[in-house]
């Protein structure tokens, strides 16, 4: 399985943690384009992040993306950005931010988890849970974004969760109806409290091991979709994944929306550790031009 292929480097910016867990988090516009910029430079070709009030719904949403996004796209014009959901009630809300942003200048992909999950948060006394986080996305919520997003020209940026999540793209895969330049992301959970950060009395899915990689693989031998690896609450580099991916031909997500260990390491850091280890590995780090190759994209120049 080992490949000579460049490696997709995606950087997860900020997601849920704020300054108060680490101060490199970038909040608002202005931090947000200083470093997507800054990881673009260090290596990465796909920025992932959220604003700072997502549960701004359409336009306002749309709005506040493209304030960072701006500066971003007038200096590297091919790096791939996209959102997360906004966080509201009805799927229309959830997705209302997608058609401002199909426009030009605006997003590259979607970014859809095709599955449901519970996260433990935080580890009381017993040991078990101080409270949790069902994360939920029906199999009629995937169908309605799946034809959203294949009309928009949005591909879906997909976090598999567990296996269950993987069956559900699949399938959407064998129908058929799968948006061409769908990325699928294997996650696996770490030690750690991804929510906080903090001691975890549980996590989700499957361990950061070769043996946990390898049952995912098998469930997609035979599919010809581009895929990456990502610890929520651990560390992708330092325990050891993302070297196995990159051995089998696989493509690295890290930043500060996963990241949980020692100290409080910069998005770019985190980039710049995983460039570090493509060359240890000998596999070569994609450009923003060859990722979107690889993800079958429209280069800047023909989108829109």
């Amino acid at each position: 399985m080992a490949s000579n292929d460049p490696v997709i480097i995606e950087v997860a910016i900020n997601g849920a943690v704020d300054k108060a867990r680490n101060p490199n988090s970038p909040q608002g516009p202005e931090e947000i384009a200083e470093v997507a910029i800054a990881c673009i430079e260090a290596g990465a070709t796909i920025v992932h992040n959220h604003i700072d009030d997502i549960t701004l719904p359409g336009q306002a949403a749309a709005d506040r993306y493209m304030a960072g996004w701006k500066p971003v796209r007038a200096r590297h014009p091919q790096a791939i950005l996209y959102p997360t959901v906004v966080f509201a009630e009805t799927r229309e809300d959830r997705f209302s931010h997608l058609k401002a942003l199909a426009g030009p200048g605006g997003s590259d992909m979607s970014g859809y988890d095709p599955g449901s999950v519970s996260f433990g948060i935080g580890m009381g006394e017993d040991g078990l849970p101080i409270r949790d986080y069902v994360y939920q996305n029906s199999y009629e919520e995937t169908r309605f974004v799946m034809e959203l997003v294949e009309g928009l020209g949005l591909p879906p940026s997909m976090a598999l969760f567990d296996p269950s999540f993987a069956r559900g793209v699949l399938a959407w895969h064998r129908a058929g109806k799968l948006p061409r330049g769908s990325f699928v992301k294997f996650y696996f959970g770490g030690d750690l409290d991804m929510m906080t950060g903090g001691p975890a009395s549980t996590s989700f899915g499957l361990l950061p091991t070769a043996k946990a990689l390898d049952a995912f693989l098998e469930m997609f031998e035979g599919v010809d979709l581009p895929w990456a690896v990502a610890v929520l609450g651990g560390d992708l580099i330092a325990c050891g994944l993302g070297r196995i991916a990159l051995e089998r031909g696989g493509h690295l997500r890290v930043g500060l929306e996963d990241y949980c260990g020692p100290g409080t390491p910069s998005n770019v850091e985190l980039v710049e550790a995983a460039v570090t280890l493509c060359r240890e590995v000998g596999r070569p780090v994609a450009t923003p031009e060859q990722a979107r190759e690889l993800l079958g994209l429209k280069s800047r120049a023909l989108a829109g």
